[in-house]
């Protein structure tokens, strides 16, 4: 199996060594990925400048390459650029969940997506910050889980999430907010964005917010499509 791994917080982040020796056990990994960090740029790409893409050392026996752009044009160069085929493609592990609402800003999920908009199986992986060593081992049981349940054929592309308890893993829905800005002025007419938690203790587990926050592994099915499919059903009467 090829594997394409990418994410946000840039190609020498601390999350990516741990998340592509784990890989290279199920198959054949390649890295495109941010040369700096662009965690919330979602699913933004650069069609105006050009781009340095430069092979770089990772990890012996994986071709890595830092490309200074956006973690979707990272798919995109290494897809369309490169003319390769990928069995899946894989972005993370992410510093920081993206659940709730916040998967709409996410780099890391921005990029699966994209993978998805070109036809190849995506999984977006997010953990706390420092815990990417012990998420990338509890990968072995989300993906017997993927394997058992057969999950990449019946859809292709997830968002996971692995908390350090890694009880049960869930199957999941988009929860509500779980992180918003204050905005901060810094002199003159500067602001700065100051992140602060928002999430709202529950306990229904199918939301993939109350999931996590109570231990448990969640994987959300996405999609790209952003019709209202039943409002688009209900409309086809109209005259």
């Amino acid at each position: 199996m090829k594997i394409l791994i990418t994410n946000d917080d840039g190609i020498y982040a601390k999350g990516m060594i741990p998340f592509v020796r784990w890989a290279k056990t199920i198959g054949e990994v390649t890295v495109f990925a941010p040369k700096v960090e662009q965690s919330g740029k979602s699913h933004g790409i650069d069609i105006h400048e050009p781009f340095e893409v430069a092979e770089v050392e990772l990890v012996p026996g994986v071709r890595a390459f830092s490309v200074d752009s956006t973690p979707a044009d990272c798919v995109r160069y290494a897809v369309l650029g490169e003319k390769i085929h990928y069995d899946l493609v894989f972005s993370g592990i992410n510093r920081g969940y993206n659940m709730g609402t916040d998967i709409l800003y996410s780099g890391t999920v921005g990029a699966a997506s994209e993978a998805a908009c070109l036809g190849l199986n995506a999984i977006a992986v997010s953990t706390e910050p420092e815990y990417y060593e012990q998420a990338a081992q509890h990968m072995d049981k989300v993906w017997d889980y993927f394997c058992r349940n057969e999950l990449l054929k019946r859809h292709g592309l997830y968002n996971v999430n692995i908390p350090p308890e890694a009880g049960d893993v869930i199957i999941t829905r988009q929860g509500s907010a779980y992180f918003s800005d204050d905005f901060d002025s810094i002199g003159g007419s500067m602001v700065k964005a100051r992140g602060k938690c928002v999430y709202e203790k529950g306990d229904d587990l199918s939301y993939d917010t109350h999931c996590v926050m109570n231990g448990h592994i969640s994987i959300s099915p996405m999609t790209y499509d952003r019709t209202n499919m039943s409002l688009f059903e209900e409309l086809q009467i109209c005259k």
